[in-house]
């Protein structure tokens, strides 16, 4: 396979040849042009990786001939050819967007050596490019699924409030998409340069919350050995996202206000105010007008963070995105592998409630990714597997595993004790490629230890 296709483009035929000859021996595919516009219709045939231009040509000359690529394909590289006193001309080209330029007479390894690292730069690119298109593609609507109205509602109201600085409150059942909501809204304000900080209040002990929102200074309790930055000091200049906020301490939702209010807080220990330039954004899976009534939560508080009220709607009532979710899932575990659904099993999958939204959703085509013996997930595999877990739960107590991806974990762990912990063969056993048996591994956090299972 060739290295790369490259034009050279010349009015000398013998400079043609020999730039061609060595070419295509270092093992790159080449094209050559005795003009400037039989150059430009070469190009508008076939876009080359490199074009090697003539400065002094009759008609267009190379200066010209660089201006036009440059205007139809700003990516295409070019290296500009020059004879002695036309150095200065190169230069010159060189700061209209020329990759780099070669004095005649030009020889073997100067040609190939530059032709070699402007391909590489220009390959370097390309891949930098290209990882900032998948960030960006991260951080469009596109990776919230969903065409239904329930959902384009969604997609308006975070549109209008994303360039704005106000407090946004999202509500919605757990598993709808709450924090992705947030990530959307952030990466599309004006703070989209800083940092989205995301802190869930229910996940941390209500002793250790009110440092980590606003840090401590040395000494200020026992194991408080330095100073510690809190999360609103490390979000400051960009997004704050207080999740499942309903679970805060009354205490704490009282500097919460000052910080939206007053835009200053007080690290545990210390006397002093810090300022802090912060958007919040908080979400809730708990009725908040129902603990204001049972004074569990400070009504000036909701007033605040409720500038707009965001609803996410339950899977349940957005059923025909079910498909195209399904389609994202797929894709997004088997890594653009061809795993298909029947339209039937289409069908089953909305016969059923999904208490658990989409994250339910998600973790039970990872299941059927894992347990498919073939590439088309019918009914029957679909039907087989809810059963299975529905058995499962049934048998479990108060004590046991209840949710989807405990059971799931159990199972990748079961199969590679049963085989001693090979993961070929484990993969094999649950019929899935094995990186996506790394894949469950790293997200369970399973790892070997004296023939067992043990947790990150």
């Amino acid at each position: 396979m060739p290295l790369g296709k490259i034009l050279i483009i010349d009015d000398d035929e013998s400079i043609r040849k020999v730039l061609g000859f060595i070419l295509e021996e270092a093992g790159y595919q080449v094209e050559t042009s005795g003009s400037a516009q039989e150059g430009l219709d070469r190009i508008s045939q076939g876009r080359p990786d490199l074009v090697l231009s003539d400065i002094k040509m009759p008609s267009m000359d190379g200066i010209a001939l660089l201006k036009e690529i440059k205007r139809l394909d700003n990516s295409i590289p070019v290296i500009m050819l020059t004879a002695f006193g036309t150095v200065e001309t190169a230069v010159e080209a060189m700061k209209l967007g020329a990759s780099d330029y070669l004095a005649k007479p030009i020889s073997r390894d100067e040609l190939k050596l530059t032709v070699q690292k402007t391909l590489k730069l220009q390959h370097l690119e390309k891949e930098n490019e290209a990882l900032k298109e998948s960030l960006r593609e991260k951080l469009r609507f596109e990776n919230i699924v969903g065409l239904s109205a329930a959902m384009s509602n969604v997609f308006d109201i975070i549109r209008k409030i994303a360039p704005t600085d106000a407090s946004v409150l999202i509500t919605g059942e757990s598993g709808t998409g709450k924090e992705l909501v947030a990530k959307a809204i952030h990466h599309h304000s004006p703070r989209k340069d800083a940092r989205l900080v995301t802190i869930n209040c229910a996940a941390i002990p209500s002793e250790l919350l009110e440092s980590e929102l606003f840090g401590h200074v040395k000494g200020a309790f026992t194991g408080a050995i330095r100073d510690k930055e809190g999360k609103f000091q490390q979000a400051h200049g960009g997004t704050m996202f207080l999740d499942e906020i309903g679970s805060m301490p009354l205490n704490l939702q009282a500097k919460i206000l000052r910080a939206l209010q007053e835009k200053e807080i007080e690290r545990v220990g210390d006397d002093r105010l810090s300022i802090v330039d912060v958007r919040i954004i908080a979400a809730t899976n708990r009725p908040l007008t129902e603990l204001i009534s049972k004074g569990e939560f400070r009504e000036d508080l909701f007033y605040r963070l409720n500038v707009v009220p965001l609803r996410i709607p339950p899977l349940r009532e957005r059923m025909s995105d079910i498909p195209l979710l399904v389609r994202h899932f797929m894709k997004k575990i088997t890594g653009g592998s061809k795993v298909a659904f029947t339209k039937k099993a289409i069908e089953v999958l909305n016969s059923y409630s999904w208490p658990g939204n989409v994250r339910e959703l998600e973790n039970f085509c990872e299941r059927l990714i894992l347990m498919r013996s073939r590439d088309t997930i019918d009914e029957t595999a679909v039907k087989e597997q809810l059963a299975i877990i529905s058995r499962e739960l049934a048998k479990t107590t108060s004590n046991e595993i209840r949710t989807l991806p405990e059971l799931e974990k159990r199972l990748v762990v079961d199969t590679l004790d049963s085989c001693g912990w090979n993961q070929t063969q484990a993969a094999k056993l649950l019929g899935i490629p094995r990186h996506v048996l790394i894949y469950r591994m790293k997200k369970f956090g399973i790892k070997r230890y004296k023939n067992k299972e043990i947790n990150d």
